[in-house]
Parts: structure tokens; sequence; C-alpha cells
């Protein structure tokens, strides 16, 4: 017995030590029933739902009036050329940027492509802070206003847009929906888990960014010359974020104070908005424009006339009459929200047609590219007069364009 015991010990010892050893490898995701049949269905069955149930979008006619939709016909101030935001929710960011650049080639003649994303990059992180700071009462999402370009450059600087894009993964335009709903999600738990730890928050939500949209460089060059993001801005933009302020008119708070502009994107409740009469508003907008000065606007881009297939706002009499738009109106549809502050935007340039005013803006949302992308309408819209009186909420300016009006100030 312990002889045949003994034997099959050494066979199957024979067996295990004379079998080869498996080897691994990676192989390439090939798709399989779920991916070719199961899903090509889901797929094929929501294209036919959507093909029955079109969204009919109620709009003004405007295809047969005389529209002054070409940009060569206005009067305008040097910008960079238009850019995409993708769907990234950031046109406070792209609109006061883009500002900016128009800002450093009116005072120094210089062109410069600033990088949309350091400073969304570093929003981030202060909204971040915010969460933990109000143990999640703060809000954490996407939007912001014009002036937190400003507050964030004044300690974080400014860099060129070729140090850093934003774009990884062969990216062509931004997409931060899936980096932000990782952030979002993270904050959430840190709140239900009462996990407030400044350093450790921050340091996660850096992260989330690195990932997907890379790690802002702490230095580079320009023509030969290192600089930081801070000494850049000071030496090569020579750009002072305490030379812009913001103009503000709604009728809920007074006049000729700086009050806070009530809306979810002013987070941090910025008290600095100066407040005026409506009709000062418009004399400051208009003498500016024609001054060399640009600005940064905010407002309401959801009305029924604003079409993007002719690139045109205009306030359709259906909806209030010229001689109706006032003060009142303007605050009656912001009171009842029919007026949202959902859009920032860059106006550059003016003209007069037939008596009427209107105004060339720049635009980084996918709206105002729907047509011709070789034309040079190609990121533009063209606003009444009106449409700006009625629901552009509020704009960023240079302090110099508005000294007269910021003496009246206490």
């Amino acid at each position: 017995m312990r002889k045949i015991t003994l034997l099959l010990f050494v066979l199957i010892s024979w067996s295990v030590s004379a079998q080869e050893n498996d080897k691994s490898m990676f192989r390439d995701y090939e798709a399989g029933f779920y991916q070719n049949f199961i899903l090509k269905d889901v797929r094929n069955v929501q294209k036919e739902l959507e093909k029955k149930d079109t969204y009919r979008h109620f709009q003004m006619d405007q295809s047969k009036m005389d529209l002054p939709n070409k940009v060569d016909l206005y009067k305008s101030i040097w910008a960079q050329d238009v850019i995409s935001q993708g769907n990234a929710g950031s046109c406070w960011a792209y609109s006061t940027v883009s500002f900016l650049e128009s800002e450093i080639y009116r005072m120094s003649k210089k062109k410069v492509k600033l990088s949309e994303p350091y400073i969304i990059y570093w929003e981030y992180v202060a909204k971040a802070r915010g969460f933990v700071e109000t143990r999640g009462k703060s809000l954490f999402a996407q939007g912001s206003e014009g002036n937190a370009v400003t507050r964030i450059i004044k300690k974080h600087g400014l860099m060129p847009l070729s140090e850093y894009t934003g774009l990884k993964f062969g990216r062509k335009y931004h997409s931060h929906a899936a980096m932000f709903k990782e952030m979002n999600g993270y904050l959430k738990s840190v709140k239900e888990s009462n996990a407030w730890s400044e350093k450790e928050v921050v340091s996660t939500i850096k992260s989330i960014m690195n990932h997907h949209i890379g790690t802002p460089p702490v230095k580079f060059t320009v023509k030969g010359k290192e600089y930081i993001p801070l000494s850049y801005m000071k030496e090569y933009a020579k750009l002072n974020p305490d030379d812009f302020v913001e103009i503000l008119s709604y009728i809920q708070e007074p006049y000729w104070k700086q009050v806070e502009y009530k809306v979810p994107d002013n987070w941090w409740h910025n008290k600095d908005y100066y407040n005026v009469p409506l009709d000062v508003y418009m004399s400051i907008l208009n003498k500016a424009i024609k001054n060399k000065y640009s600005m940064s606007i905010g407002g309401d881009v959801s009305e029924a006339g604003f079409v993007r297939k002719t690139q045109c706002a205009l306030i359709p009499t259906f909806d209030i009459p010229s001689e109706y738009i006032n003060e009142n109106s303007r605050q009656f549809r912001f009171s009842n929200e029919s007026t949202t502050d959902d859009h920032g935007m860059h106006l550059v340039g003016w003209l007069e047609k037939d008596g009427e005013k209107w105004y060339l803006i720049k635009d980084s949302s996918s709206g105002s590219r729907n047509n011709d992308s070789k034309a040079a309408e190609f990121g533009y819209y063209f606003f009444t007069e009106d449409y700006v009186k009625l629901k552009m909420m509020g704009f960023t300016i240079h302090k110099d364009a508005v000294k007269d009006i910021l003496k009246k100030f206490k």
C-alpha cells in the first residue's frame, strides 16, 4: 500500500512539474452581443421616438426682416478669434477672458490668447473651499459671474492658452460633464460623512481635475523669458484686476449703491456691483463702446426673439412694445424669473440702422455656431438695444470708462 501511494505521489508530482505554465496577455476589447444587438436596438428605437416627438420651439418670425447680421457692418473693437467652450458650463470665463484679451490690446497693443481652463480650474478650487467653509451650503455648480475671473487672477494670475489648453485624450472640444459629476458626487459624500477637511477636499478636487483637464503649469516661457502666472499678468500683460468694475441695473436694490447681485452664480455673494438706473446703464454702455471700451455682458438668451437661425436678438411686439420697455418691465421679468442670468458674452461692436442701435456680440456657446462655419458671422450674435435694455442684467468694464459714474457713489 505504501509503495502504491508513493508511486501515485511521484506520478502526480511529475505531471504537475511537466505541465507548462499558462501565459497571459492584453487583448483589445471587442464589441459583443450587448454592444452589437442590445445597445443598437436601444439607439434605433430612441432615434425613431425622437423623430416622432420633434421639439418645436416658439419663436419670432424674422425671415422677412432686413437684419444687420453681418459682422463687417459694425464698428468693432479688436478681439481674439471666437473660441468654443464645448459643453463646459463656463461662459462666464470665456466671455470675461475674451474681454480681458481686448483690454490688454487696448492698453498695450499686445495680442494674447489667454487660457480659460486655467481660470475655471482655480474657480472650482475656490468653490470647493466655499463648500467646506459653509458645511455644504455654498453652491457648487459650473456657473459663475464675470467678476469671478478678476477675483481669481488677482490671486493666481494668467497664462497663455498654449501653456494650458485643458484638452486631454485627443479632445477637440471641452467636455466637463464627467469631471463635474465626479467632483459633485465626491462633495456630496463629504457632506454625508461630515468629513470637513479643507486640505483633503481641495486635494481631491484638484486630483479629479488633473485627470480630466490636466495640471496647470507653475511656470512657463514666453518670448525667451520665464514667467509664473502672476508675473505674466503683471509684467507681460500689464493687467491690474482692480481696474475692472461691475455695472448692474435692477430696482430691487437701491440705485447709486454697491449691492449684491442676487443670482445663484454669484455663489460667494459679492456686493461690489454698482447699481444704476436703466437710462444711466444704457448711457454707460453706448458711450463706452463708441469710445472703444468693450465689456463682458450677461443675461438671458432664452427668449422668443432670440433666433439662432438669423443670429439676431430682438424683442417682439407680442412680448412687449418697445415704448413699454423700462426699469419696471425689466425688473418684472427678473422677479418672476422669465429673465435669468443664464449666459455671459462679449460685446465688441455697435451699429445704428434706421435710427435703431445694434450691438455685435462675440459668443463661445454652440448656439452661435449653427450657421456657416466659414462665414465671418460664425460665433457672433446681433442684439438690438431693446434686447439689451430688457434682458441683459449687468456687465464688466474698465473703471476708466465709468469714472464719472463712480464718483456719484458714496
